[in-house]
């Protein structure tokens, strides 16, 4: 699965949720059979088949296929707390196996997996597990969607660095117009793209509500660059 990746964040709320969804439909307008998969997700509803995740469910609306929720999201959580805090308060360990297993399962039956990750990258998932030992596991280059904001320029490079550190590469990365009154935007954007070693792939414009279909739009590069890789 070499055309597959990982939805990292800059912080949490930053809109990895809408950039793993558009890249999902960008995906499909090529022709590809994309699958999304939300592997850990605090902060689920509880319903009549079980707890579910608006965001494991919008990655759903937007890839192709009919996936199974649970080989989606195998670890929803009530909670809108971290994840290693909410599986604790559940009494269940987070572990790479089971992810391992229902990222095989898709993967079989798409030509692309985008799978979002869960707050920013330093994210513990237990008392031994990190994002990153995730990423790693899946064997998954990173896309990190940068919230563009008062700040985002340390965040956005502290959190490359921290992927390189973790001896994950850093495909390329995404900006997110997440404050419409940022001052400055453009000089920020230029600064990321001299600063970030690492390509811009797109810049999501401020909608509120999000339109997906626009947004996806607005990610055919990145939709290319996955669909030229070639290992």
């Amino acid at each position: 699965m070499s055309r597959s990746v990982f939805i990292a964040g800059t912080d949490t709320g930053i809109g990895k949720t809408h950039v793993a969804a558009a890249l999902l439909a960008a995906l499909g307008r090529r022709g590809r059979r994309a699958c999304g998969m939300k592997p850990v997700a605090s902060g689920c509803a509880a319903t009549a088949s079980g707890l579910r995740n608006a965001d494991a469910e919008l990655l759903i609306a937007h890839g192709g296929g009919t996936p199974a929720y649970a080989a989606v999201n195998p670890y929803a959580f009530a909670p809108p707390i971290a994840p290693h805090l909410a599986a604790m308060q559940a009494g269940v360990e987070i572990r790479l196996e089971p992810i391992q297993a229902a990222f095989a399962a898709l993967s079989a039956a798409a030509d692309c997996m985008v799978v979002e990750g869960v707050g920013g990258w330093a994210v513990p998932l237990s008392a031994t597990l990190m994002q990153a030992d995730l990423v790693r596991s899946l064997r998954l280059p990173v896309i990190l969607v940068v919230g563009l904001r008062l700040g985002c320029i340390n965040h956005a490079l502290l959190s490359a660095r921290a992927i390189a550190a973790d001896d994950c590469e850093l495909l390329g990365w995404i900006g997110n117009r997440i404050d419409p009154a940022m001052a400055h935007v453009d000089g920020n954007i230029a600064t990321l793209c001299g600063r970030l070693r690492a390509p811009c792939l797109g810049v999501l414009s401020h909608r509120v509500p999000a339109d997906i279909a626009a947004c996806a739009g607005e990610l055919a590069n990145a939709a290319s660059t996955l669909c030229d890789r070639v290992h």
